[in-house]
């Protein structure tokens, strides 16, 4: 199973907090956010790791070119406007009937994440997993709406309304899809389409079978105070 990291942003929020070093790099519980990503890829028993980095990131690719992996590993340089052209360029390296992709900042619990994998492997009946949670701490997340099975229904724009008890999902930024997904991102990217969240519409939209995986918590280091945040959920 290939895995695949989307690393190419510019991590403007951090920088406007007066946080100098570039989000791929920084340390959470003694570890790159990067380096942290790609160790657990090797446990879960990764087939190839991908990356993409955007073009003024030198001392990312710096950090990455000096890996020494037991796996194939490829270096992606490119600045991309969006986290759906990034996976683009990352579909090349998917060549394993399943993958795993994710954005260089979430922080989850490492026993989850082999749940994650694991069940992913033994679903044949589904096109993808996605990961999801019920804490949200996000200016801007991306709702998943489910039936009680877990299949994923739709991506709405805002919180769906849900019976008591039932808890509103969001994305976790982290992807397991089956290489069926590649024809349609690349007719949407033929389109215009230009958001990965408006890509995952579309895989429901043309029929594609998607269930979400609950983590108890993700953590995306966005924000100065998202550090502290991740460093508690792993402690």
């Amino acid at each position: 199973m290939d895995f695949a990291i989307i690393a190419a942003g510019e991590g403007s929020r951090l920088v406007k907090e007066g946080i100098s070093t570039p989000k791929p790099l920084i340390n959470i519980h003694g570890l790159p956010l990067i380096e942290r990503l790609i160790r657990i890829f090797l446990r879960c028993g990764a087939s190839s790791i991908s990356v993409i980095v955007n073009e003024e990131m030198k001392d990312v690719q710096d950090f990455l070119k000096s890996f020494q992996l037991p796996v194939p590993f490829h270096l992606h340089i490119k600045s991309t406007p969006s986290s759906m052209h990034s996976f683009y360029e990352l579909s090349r390296y998917l060549q394993s009937d399943r993958f795993c992709l994710t954005t260089v900042d979430p922080i989850f619990r490492e026993e989850e994440f082999f749940g994650y994998i694991n069940e992913f492997q033994q679903s044949d009946e589904i096109d993808g997993l996605m990961a999801v949670t019920d804490y949200v701490d996000d200016e801007s997340p991306l709702y998943v709406l489910t039936d009680s099975a877990l299949r994923i229904i739709d991506f709405p724009a805002q919180a769906p309304i849900l019976p008591q008890g039932r808890p509103i999902y969001v994305s976790g930024g982290i992807y397991c899809l089956k290489r069926t997904v590649i024809q349609l991102l690349e007719n949407a990217i033929a389109e215009g389409i230009s958001r990965m969240r408006n890509y995952q519409r579309r895989l429901v939209t043309e029929g594609l079978s998607l269930k979400a995986y609950q983590f108890s918590t993700i953590i995306d280091v966005d924000h100065a105070s998202d550090i502290a945040k991740a460093e508690s959920l792993l402690s």
